[in-house]
C-alpha cells in the first residue's frame, strides 16, 4: 500500500493496490497524476487523472432578478463559452468555499452579493479530474467593483433574466456542463425566491 495523503481507501476495499505514483507536470492550478495500479484479476494498470480538488461556480443573480451569465473564451475548445463566475481553490491558502465565491465573483464580474447561499457539490468529470465544484447562489448582486481578473481571463459580463438563463441551459446553449448543472441546481432556490 502506498502512503501517499491521496490514497485510495474505497479502491483499496475493492482489493486495488495503488504501486507506484508519479506527477509528470503541475503548475498553480493542475496537476497530473499517474498511478500504476494493481487490480485483481486483471493485472496491472497505468491511471491518469487530473489533481484539481475543490472548485467553486457562483450563480449570481440581481436585486432586479437577472442572472450575470459570462461569455469567456477557453483555449482549450478555442471558443467563446457562456459561464459562471467559477474558479478552483488550490491556489487560495485554504481559504473557505465561501470566501473564494466572493473573491471569484468580484474578480470576473466585479459584483459583491447581498446573500451567498451553499446549494450542493458535484464531482465536474469524475473518469479525468477528481475536481469537486460546490455552487453557491450569490442573491441580491451589485455589479460595484473593480475587476481583478487574470492574464488569460476575456470575460464578458451578460445580464439576463433568471428565466432565459435557465430556457438557454435547457436549449443547449451553455456548453460548459459544470455552469448549466450549476443553474439546474438552483432552480428550486430562485423559484421560491420569486426570481422564475
Amino acid at each position: 500500500m502506498t502512503d501517499d495523503p491521496h490514497a485510495k481507501p474505497n479502491g483499496a476495499r475493492l482489493g486495488w493496490r495503488v504501486l507506484e505514483t508519479q506527477r509528470p507536470f503541475q503548475n498553480r492550478i493542475n496537476r497530473l497524476r499517474a498511478d500504476r495500479v494493481s487490480i485483481p484479476g486483471r493485472g496491472e494498470i497505468q491511471y491518469s487523472y487530473l489533481e484539481r480538488g475543490d472548485s467553486v461556480i457562483v450563480v449570481p443573480v440581481t436585486a432586479d432578478g437577472r442572472m450575470v451569465l459570462i461569455r469567456q473564451y477557453r483555449y482549450p475548445v478555442d471558443e467563446h463559452c457562456l459561464e459562471l463566475p467559477a474558479g478552483c481553490c488550490r491556489d487560495t491558502g485554504g481559504a473557505a468555499f465561501e470566501e473564494v465565491a466572493r473573491r471569484e465573483l468580484r474578480e470576473e464580474v466585479g459584483a459583491t452579493a447581498g446573500r451567498l447561499e451553499s446549494v450542493t457539490w458535484f464531482y465536474s468529470s469524475s473518469s479525468i479530474s477528481d475536481e469537486v465544484c460546490h455552487i453557491f447562489l450569490a442573491l441580491d448582486v451589485a455589479l460595484d467593483q473593480e475587476t481583478d481578473r487574470e492574464p488569460g481571463e476575456h470575460i464578458e459580463p451578460m445580464l439576463v433574466p433568471v428565466a432565459e438563463a435557465l430556457a438557454m441551459v435547457r436549449r443547449g446553449e451553455m456548453k460548459t456542463g459544470t455552469c448549466a448543472l450549476a443553474i439546474l441546481h438552483c432552480e428550486e432556490r430562485l423559484r421560491r425566491e420569486g426570481l422564475v
